[in-house]
């Protein structure tokens, strides 16, 4: 199992677009097979994904997918900072 803890902050004028983008993007993750969670949360500006892949293989099939691309592409100019991305692994 493979969990990712994706950290936005949008600007604050962008913050409606960009949650009705990242609502659009967990409806779309949920549907691939290795995806095991996908989750959002948020307050004001700021925005959490909490993900867990099955495996390495369907993360990486996921950081294909056109919605993501179209994400990332889309959100750049939209938020404050870089997204912050945390990989974490089971160790048990």
């Amino acid at each position: 199992m493979i969990a990712i803890t994706a950290v936005l902050k949008s600007k604050s004028e962008n913050a409606i677009q960009v949650l009705e983008m990242l609502k659009l993007l967990v409806t779309e993750t949920r549907k691939e097979s290795a995806c095991k969670r996908y989750d959002l949360h948020y307050t004001e500006n700021d925005f959490i994904i909490w993900e867990e892949w099955e495996n390495q293989e369907g993360l990486d099939l996921h950081n294909t997918m056109p919605y993501l691309q179209h994400f990332i592409q889309e959100s750049t100019d939209l938020l404050s900072r870089e997204i912050n991305i945390f990989k974490t692994v089971d160790a048990f």
